[in-house]
């Protein structure tokens, strides 16, 4: 039995935990269209929503079942489950469920500290925290010089998931391969972002997360939700404008910089972007 309660996944499930005890980051988005970008590769995804207040993630998925069952189109769509909220609760028996013969485990946490959130965390193979580009989001992993914006320490959370990672690492052998996800990229405000960017690679070499580029502000990702659609599926767009194309090329590059485990060759349907 491990630290955090639960023993170790199958080998081939791969555990992909989307935290950031803020709001407001674009975790669920994101963790909606991860999920959706491995299921349309021919991946077996699960999915475990651990916010049962917003429930952003399963509510999303349940969109996308009714538009397949009222469109009669074909769609991939994971399996998915909400947690109940208690530190008690059914998180165990979710993660066993998904863990048993999937490719993929897809968890969503709350904006906020959560008991659930963090044994998931600990649970993570890749462990995704999601920031918009400011030193307000910043604050979460790393505190900065008021003058310099030279990093002067990590932040409680980053401590946290150091603590966790050196757990992983006695427990199993395992690395969390934790990613810093740059969420909604405002490039009108350079020194901002230089400055928040350059505070990001100082406290990457200390604490040892990676830094990729995710989803850029756009108003598409909203119009989407209430379909459950992603940007995957081109065939339920019509037409698609410059600015669609420009989001999926985003979402192209940020599945790639996530560097994910290759979807095995015999569950390949064709039906990726």
């Amino acid at each position: 039995m491990s630290e955090t309660g639960l023993e170790g996944h199958g080998a081939r499930t791969h555990v992909i935990v989307f935290a950031n005890e803020k709001g407001g980051t674009g975790k669920s988005t994101t963790a909606v269209h991860v999920a959706i970008a491995l299921a349309a590769k021919g991946a077996r995804v699960g999915c475990i929503d651990l916010d049962h207040r917003q429930r952003t993630l399963g509510r999303y998925l349940d969109n996308r079942e009714a538009t397949v069952k009222r469109a009669g189109t074909d769609l991939a769509v994971p399996d998915h489950a909400t947690g109940d909220g208690r530190a008690d609760g059914n998180f165990a028996d979710l993660y066993r469920r998904f863990a048993d013969g999937y490719d993929f485990m897809v968890i969503d946490t709350p904006g906020r500290d959560d008991p659930a959130a963090r044994i998931a965390a600990a649970l993570a193979d890749t462990l995704v925290t999601p920031m918009n580009d400011s030193f307000v989001d910043f604050d979460l992993i790393g505190q900065v010089d008021p003058e310099t914006y030279k990093v002067v320490r990590p932040s409680f959370y980053s401590e946290l998931i150091w603590d966790a990672r050196k757990a992983r690492a006695r427990e199993d052998g395992t690395t969390i391969d934790w990613v810093v996800l740059r969420n909604r990229l405002q490039y009108l405000e350079a020194r901002n972002m230089r400055r928040v960017s350059e505070a990001l690679d100082q406290l990457a070499r200390r604490v040892g997360f990676r830094i990729i580029p995710g989803l850029g502000e756009r108003v598409i990702y909203r119009e989407l939700f209430p379909k459950g659609l992603t940007l995957l599926d081109a065939k339920e767009f019509g037409g698609m404008g410059l600015s669609h194309v420009a989001a999926r090329q985003e979402l192209r590059e940020m599945m790639a910089a996530l560097a994910l485990p290759e979807v095995p060759a015999t569950r390949t349907t064709g039906q990726a972007a």
